[in-house]
């Protein structure tokens, strides 16, 4: 059998993934260990992180930053619920353009957004979800605030 593949789609062999892993559990990680840990020398792994950079299977790099650290933070989750006129990106447009969100999901069906917002309290979630609310064509919301958090291990 002939596998498929999806236009864009970039082919990955077990050593890209094996690479892949490790920079995602540590993107700091030294060309030197990610060789050892697969076999290789530093020279082709540098030129299989170069090319998954450019194909975009590695889109960037970024920090983990714990929040709680920096001090009084509240999480929610805000579900927004927009007319059904409304375009895709007019919906991530209402979110995005306040600091406060970190993330727009769309989603399929009810709601039609789920937002990721960080604030400093909850006069200042009131005020946000406000905003969110008077943004164009939003005619519903819908507010989770988080208590806690878990992510899988890598």
């Amino acid at each position: 059998m002939i596998p498929r593949t999806v236009p864009g789609q970039v082919q990955v062999d077990d050593v890209d993934r094996a690479i892949l892993e490790l920079l995602r559990e540590d993107a700091r990680r030294t060309l030197t260990d990610i060789a050892q840990r697969v076999n290789l020398s530093a020279a082709p792994v540098k030129r299989r992180i170069d090319r998954l950079e450019r194909s975009g299977v590695i889109a960037g790099y970024t920090v983990e930053i714990d929040h709680t650290r920096l001090g009084p933070s509240v999480e929610a989750f805000t579900e927004l619920r927009f007319t059904g006129t409304t375009d895709v990106e007019e919906i991530v447009a209402a979110a995005a353009r306040l600091p406060e969100v970190h993330e727009v999901y769309t989603t399929a069906g009810d709601p039609d957004a789920l937002v990721h917002v960080r604030v400093d309290g909850v006069e200042h979630l009131q005020r946000v979800i406000n905003q969110l609310r008077h943004s164009g064509s939003v005619i519903g919301t819908k507010t989770l605030m988080v208590l806690g958090t878990w992510k899988r291990p890598s």
